[in-house]
């Protein structure tokens, strides 16, 4: 993943800018931040007991220190009156390509996928760019912390590319460098589940093309092959790992990364949406003991009772994507939460972009609309990503001792006309302001044309 040079010297000469505007402005630098915060006389919604109507969160030292309804707010620290206004975990967007894609038609500012078909030592967060403007105008919208993932697809791209795509990486909406925005560098492994393709689209003369089912099934099967290839290479490189020193073996960074995945400590996130290709997976991850989250999952209601017998969670595509198939119901992608949920499968909500990221809660309350219940959908944007991708003892509800990203809004957070307020990431007041916000203020004062 690889940015051209030119970008690169762009990208630190922003960088160096902001530094010096950050030792120089009043207001900014880490001694004049609060000691501790405290949300007073709000309505807390902890996701871990029952509802706080009339509460008081406090935050030091990034962390919440203690919660409830007889809390008292430390000395010295800046109280925020929460009156009328009610608190929530921060959302959780488990699949964006946040800071991987800036412009899709800008190639500079891509660096979502890699060379190749088997990239199992590409990591997300080394590509990750804290400035890009997606992140600030998604942080707005309640989102506090997202997975980075590469090789993803969605929105923002035509499609993913390769079979090993990397590393994805959980990081913190704000920050001035990765460093700061880090909450867990890798998190699982992306893996595209391969497809028997008949059809294929021709860019050159812009139109389909027939594939014999042979052919492409053959090479379904050389792809499938490739990867248990991989993955036994890795076993073998593991074993090499436990014996000797560095000179006993010559070291393979490919075959270095997949090792936790064999061992079953890193998790796949295996893209696949039709259930004849979800069988397959779930059949392989069985088969090489891979611990599997799957991705997408359009027709993850046709093998909902597998997906619960192997305790596979899923997380969905937004509810308002167009339905797979032509003869699909219209309301195929709404009514599937519901139905996942009903029979014991633990699901999420991801954007699987960056355009759209912002209306991560709105892609929830639809699948309230067709039976989802309430608390379910709310879950599914907090505590179950969380859970899901093994962060769920940091972030995801509001206890003691997690990690205090907060937000404080003007109601439900899965509302299109709710706001947030306030926003806390890592225990400090982060600002709201973005372009989007910038360009409404900008033409809303407008003179009226003559």
């Amino acid at each position: 993943m690889r940015r051209p040079v030119k970008f690169l010297h762009f990208v630190y000469l922003i960088n160096f800018i902001g530094f010096i505007y950050f030792l120089c402005a009043p207001g900014l630098n880490a001694q004049s931040a609060p000691a501790a915060y405290a949300i007073t006389h709000a309505k807390i919604v902890t996701l871990a007991g029952a509802v706080i109507e009339n509460g008081t969160l406090v935050v030091q030292n990034g962390r919440i220190t203690s919660i409830g309804a007889a809390v008292e707010a430390p000395a010295g620290a800046q109280v925020i009156d929460g009156k009328g206004l009610q608190v929530y975990p921060g959302l959780f967007d488990p699949i964006t390509q946040m800071g991987l894609r800036e412009i899709g038609a800008v190639s500079a500012t891509v660096d979502s996928t890699e060379t190749g078909s088997f990239n199992p030592d590409v990591v997300a967060a080394a590509a990750v760019l804290p400035s890009s403007e997606h992140i600030p105008v998604t942080r707005a919208a309640g989102i506090t912390e997202v997975l980075a993932v590469p090789a993803s697809g969605g929105f923002d791209s035509a499609s993913a590319n390769g079979v090993l795509g990397g590393q994805a990486s959980a990081i913190h909406m704000a920050g001035w460098t990765i460093n700061d925005m880090l909450l867990r560098k890798s998190v699982a492994m992306v893996l595209n589940w391969p497809e028997i393709q008949t059809r294929t689209f021709d860019f050159s003369t812009f139109s389909r093309k027939q594939k014999p089912y042979a052919e492409a099934k053959e090479e379904y099967e050389k792809q499938v092959n490739e990867l248990t290839d991989w993955l036994e290479r890795a076993r073998h490189y593991a074993v090499a790992l436990g014996h000797g020193g560095r000179s006993d073996y010559e070291r393979d960074l490919k075959l270095e990364a997949l090792v936790p995945v064999t061992r079953g400590e890193l998790p796949v996130l295996v893209f696949a949406d039709r259930a004849r290709d979800i069988r397959k997976a779930v059949e392989f991850c069985d088969k090489e003991k891979l611990k599997m989250i799957l991705a997408g999952g359009a027709e993850a209601y046709k093998v909902k009772d597998l997906l619960r017998s192997k305790s596979i969670p899923v997380i969905l595509r937004p509810t308002l994507t167009e339905p797979l198939e032509e003869d699909d119901s219209y309301d195929r992608l709404l009514s599937q939460p519901a139905e996942l949920a009903s029979a014991g499968v633990k699901i999420a909500f991801g954007s699987f972009d960056n355009s759209f990221a912002r209306r991560l809660g709105q892609q929830a309350a639809n699948a309230v609309a067709y039976g989802l219940p309430y608390e379910e959908a709310l879950k599914a944007v907090t505590i179950y990503p969380a859970q899901i991708l093994g962060l769920g003892d940091q972030i995801g509800t509001l206890e003691t001792g997690k990690i205090a990203n907060v937000i404080v809004t003007t109601g439900d957070p899965l509302e299109l006309t709710t706001e947030v307020r306030y926003l806390f990431i890592k225990g400090q007041l982060v600002s709201l302001d973005n372009k989007q916000k910038a360009l409404y203020e900008k033409y809303s004062k407008r003179p009226n044309a003559k």
